[in-house]
């Protein structure tokens, strides 16, 4: 046997033993701080739980659920845990930085207007944007993940008498939209039983927007919200909506009238593809609390093929175009979405009387929020804000979504069939509040001072709290991963990514030393994270694995709300580049506030 092959086989045997040696030292000092000779017992543990954990409201008889979970590891179970065992419940499935039994523990009682949304964007394209296939299994795949509002692009067929989904003037392949609408009624409620928004770009005639009330009609039955007619003054609550199927979609222009794709655009696409794509490796762009100066208002121009931007509000007095929306149709739009003539201040105008739902591409939204930051917020008060990928991001890739939520924005549409740094944000924003696709947006950005003052996005502000955060340890990654993966002959070298993803003032990302050898690397480092806007800020943790000669390999990644972090020392699991929890792999981490 090689010298090599010994050091690798060597270290495999010694990945099945983590026990009580490989506990960093600060858990065996507070392990030693609360256990008498050697045994943490139940009364021990209960206060272990409440001063180091923060878990004030724990009961003895929790504590003793833990102990006796170990029974299997020691004799002395029914008096209380060992070092091992007290070492493997911290490392433990049952001690997650999320506190999962809390479910959906936000009001849910307000308007939708209140609340981010986890939203799609083309949620029925498999892959890029011009030549993947259609299908209503990205449809299936995200609502199984909790995503809250679907976008289906409606078309005729080729001889006009029913109605495909597919991305328009492009080279996707069709699927038939009543296959789209039975898969969301089969899988609507599956991970979240608050209510599923469709989002609708419409493209048909007024015969094929009949047959599609009609299917609309037939297939979700009671379930579908339909106030009818009228505009709605106030949005309803995702409580009253609970299992209910909403319809967005502007008053539509007859299909003749839908707007060509520039030919100067689609070149635009196809030479910037390459540039916008994310891989994992690309950071999200940094936000420097301001955006790029322009010298127009208007939003006159369209960025992208996304036909919301272009459409104006049919209640503004169209008649003639009015009578070219079939009646029944009409009536299945819940949240009416559209844009007025004229500029900035004309689409952020706040209407006692009604609410819509405005949509803007991600440059739109950079350009309003460099001279119109404050409306915008006011405007997402009481109506929907939905921002959509730029035309360019042919490959399905995502922008910095921390632009729209800082502003209200509730559906900040991500392609979610892709992977990257931006789609992971979105997926750590929605774990959130049980992981129901609702998360209530922080009370500032709902409330309006007494001459009207709201949350000022450019304003300064002293930090509110710092978090600190502390590396000890990983594991895991022998379990799911090839013992060649990393390295044909050696243990990986790991370190570790972390960092904040907010408001500009707090987003810093920062690292570890890289551990070389070692399928269990001690990193033992702490870092503080002051934190201006705590309620928008995620917790980012990324693992990778150095390489000399290449890039570096993908280890795993999360991403977690602050506002919900527990405390304590926890058991942080990592995910794959899609999102995909690993089995094994974690990292042991402490927590806390000051």
């Amino acid at each position: 046997m090689s010298k090599q092959t010994f050091r690798v086989c060597f270290c495999f045997r010694r990945r099945f033993r983590l026990a009580e040696a490989e506990a960093p030292d600060e858990i065996k000092a507070l392990f030693n701080q609360y256990s008498e000779n050697g045994v943490m017992t139940t009364d021990h543990l209960q206060r272990f739980l409440i001063e180091v954990q923060k878990q004030e409201k724990v009961t003895f008889q929790e504590a003793q659920s833990i102990v006796e979970s170990f029974k299997h590891m020691t004799h002395f179970y029914r008096k209380g845990l060992h070092l091992e065992a007290f070492f493997k419940y911290l490392f433990g499935d049952t001690n997650p930085p999320l506190d999962l039994k809390l479910g959906v523990h936000h009001d849910m009682t307000a308007p939708l207007s209140h609340y981010f949304i986890y939203t799609g964007h083309n949620s029925y394209l498999t892959g890029n944007q011009l030549s993947s296939d259609c299908s209503d299994v990205p449809i299936i795949n995200a609502l199984k993940k909790g995503v809250r509002v679907i976008e289906l692009d409606i078309w005729p067929n080729s001889d006009n008498d029913d109605v495909e989904v597919l991305h328009g003037r492009t080279l996707t392949t069709p699927v038939q939209l009543i296959k789209c609408l039975r898969s969301i009624k089969e899988h609507a409620f599956t991970a979240s039983e608050y209510p599923v928004v469709i989002t609708l770009e419409d493209h048909l005639n007024t015969d094929l927007q009949a047959k599609v009330a009609q299917m609309v009609t037939q297939t979700f039955g009671d379930i579908l919200f339909s106030p009818g007619a009228k505009n709605m003054k106030e949005l309803p609550s995702p409580e009253s909506l609970k299992r209910r199927i909403i319809i967005s979609t502007k008053p539509p222009k007859e299909y003749l009238e839908a707007k060509e794709i520039k030919d100067k655009e689609r070149d635009t696409q196809k030479g910037d593809a390459a540039s916008d794509e994310e891989a994992w490796g690309k950071e999200i762009p940094i936000l420097k609390g301001h955006f790029p100066a322009h010298d127009k208002n208007e939003l006159d121009k369209d960025d992208d093929d996304d036909d919301d931007d272009a459409e104006e509000d049919l209640d503004e007095g169209h008649h003639k175009l009015q009578q070219d929306i079939a009646p029944e149709y009409k009536r299945l739009i819940a949240i009416r979405a559209g844009k007025p003539k004229g500029g900035l201040e004309e689409c952020l105008r706040v209407d006692p009387d009604k609410v819509r739902r405005l949509s803007l591409s991600e440059p739109q939204l950079e350009k309003a929020a460099e001279t119109h930051g404050k409306e915008i917020v006011r405007f997402t008060q009481r109506n929907i804000l939905r921002v959509y990928p730029k035309g360019t991001r042919v490959n399905s890739s995502n922008y910095n979504p921390l632009v729209g939520w800082m502003h209200g924005a509730q559906m900040v549409a991500f392609n979610m069939q892709g992977y990257g740094r931006s789609l992971w944000l979105m997926q750590g924003m929605f774990r959130a509040n049980g992981g129901c696709g609702f998360v209530k947006k922080p009370s500032f950005l709902l409330k309006s001072g007494p001459h009207g003052e709201v949350f000022d996005t450019k304003a300064k502000l002293p930090p509110q709290k710092t978090l600190k955060v502390k590396i000890y340890m990983g594991e895991g990654w022998y379990y799911d991963f090839h013992h060649t993966h990393f390295d044909a002959y050696s243990p990986p070298d790991f370190y570790v990514r972390v960092g904040v993803a907010g408001v500009p003032a707090d987003t810093v990302m920062k690292k570890t030393k890289t551990l070389e050898d070692s399928w269990i690397p001690f990193w033992n480092e702490e870092f503080e994270f002051p934190l201006t806007v705590p309620e928008l800020a995620l917790l980012r943790i990324e693992v990778h694995e150095y390489d000399m000669s290449e890039k570096d390999d993908f280890g795993g990644q999360t991403c977690l709300p602050i506002w919900e972090l527990r405390q304590g020392i926890r058991a942080v699991p990592l995910h794959d580049r899609k999102g995909e929890r690993y089995n094994s792999v974690k990292l042991l981490v402490r927590l806390e506030f000051v």
